[in-house]
């Protein structure tokens, strides 16, 4: 198997920025406990601000991923799985995000509430972390579940 070039690494870590950017929302709480918390919100800022400034900005960066990158064969595989499973990811936070918005929002900022909104960001940033690094090495990130998804649509 031959080394993936440097080029492609960096690339396939990029689309991490998209689930990375709708996690920053539930660590909200965290960041007046931990302010140093708030530069890991740089990384994703491009990506929250074409969220913000253009109408329907995060569903158009979605279908440009999946149907210019993902759905593309002269894409290499590796760029394609990243994306994909960045992709899934999101899907999931997207999901997570409108059952706390209908189901939690009428029990308020509760410690449990907190707590859960927390361990859903950490949760995301230890996940994208380790996608990170293993793209950095060259190497598909196996999330459990997820990953076996991605290889499935591929």
């Amino acid at each position: 198997m031959a080394a993936i070039p440097f080029w492609m690494r960096l690339l396939a870590l990029l689309p991490y920025l998209l689930p990375w950017s709708d996690a920053l929302p539930f660590g909200r709480s965290l960041y007046g406990l931990f302010p140093a918390l708030q530069w890991l919100s740089l990384p994703a800022l491009p990506v929250v601000l074409l969220q913000q400034a253009v109408p329907f900005g995060g569903f158009l960066l979605f279908l440009v991923l999946f149907l210019a990158v993902v759905r593309n064969p002269r894409v290499p595989v590796y760029i394609r799985f990243n994306t994909l499973q960045a992709i899934l990811l999101d899907i999931l936070l997207v999901v997570l995000s409108l059952a706390f918005n209908l189901l939690l929002a009428p029990l308020g900022g509760t410690f449990a509430v907190r707590t859960l909104a927390n361990t859903v960001f950490l949760g995301v940033l230890v996940v994208v972390l380790f996608a990170v690094v293993q793209c950095l090495r060259g190497k598909e990130a196996d999330i459990p579940t997820l990953s076996d998804a991605v290889r499935m649509q591929l």
